[in-house]
């Protein structure tokens, strides 16, 4: 799976329609809802969507005819194989009508052609743990963990003898991470996986 570096729009025309698509990354439903919400276009005869996080998944047919816009834009994103993303394609009606399979064709072609040229990085496979570790060697922990490509430290709650860390490490990199943390700290840091 993949996941978009930034925003990009796409735009066609077909018909005399005008259809303009723009994708997001996105972090929760939370974020698709705004994502949709500020790209809807008030003045445009149609916003349909689509959004997927991981298994869960959303789309919106906005008025047009069941299944030609919200299902082809989301088909679109898993065409690409891609995860976290959030696509709106707005039409603005230009007096022909296109019928079932030209909607879908318009509505999974523009959202299609948006996503083509995006920058996408791969989602890798990550592991929650907890790092339970003394003061003394604290700084040099925190400052290892921030230089570490694939790691990323979500909170660090203090206790009487130093913190707790919580992380999320890159799956193929965590044994690695957590002996060069042992080896830092001689032993006396504690990894526990989440």
């Amino acid at each position: 799976m993949f996941e978009l570096v930034s925003i990009a729009t796409a735009n066609q025309e077909i018909k005399r329609s005008r259809f303009v698509a723009t994708a997001a990354p996105i972090a929760d439903t939370e974020a698709a809802k705004a994502f949709v919400a500020q790209r809807s276009v008030t003045d445009a005869n149609h916003n349909c969507w689509a959004w997927r996080i991981g298994q869960n998944y959303r789309f919106s047919d906005d008025g047009e005819p069941s299944g030609t816009a919200g299902k082809p834009i989301l088909q679109a994103i898993d065409g690409f194989e891609l995860d976290m993303v959030a696509v709106v394609v707005t039409r603005w009606f230009g007096g022909t009508l296109l019928g079932a399979g030209g909607l879908i064709r318009a509505y999974g072609g523009t959202a299609a052609q948006c996503l083509q040229g995006m920058e996408k990085r791969e989602i890798l496979p990550t592991i929650a743990a907890t790092i339970d570790v003394q003061f003394s060697h604290l700084a040099l922990v925190k400052a290892k963990l921030h230089t570490e490509a694939g790691v990323q430290v979500l909170e660090e709650r203090f206790t009487e003898s130093g913190a707790l860390l919580s992380v999320t490490i890159a799956a193929s990199l965590a044994e690695q991470v957590f002996d060069t943390i042992r080896d830092l700290t001689s032993g006396r840091a504690t990894v526990k996986l989440d």
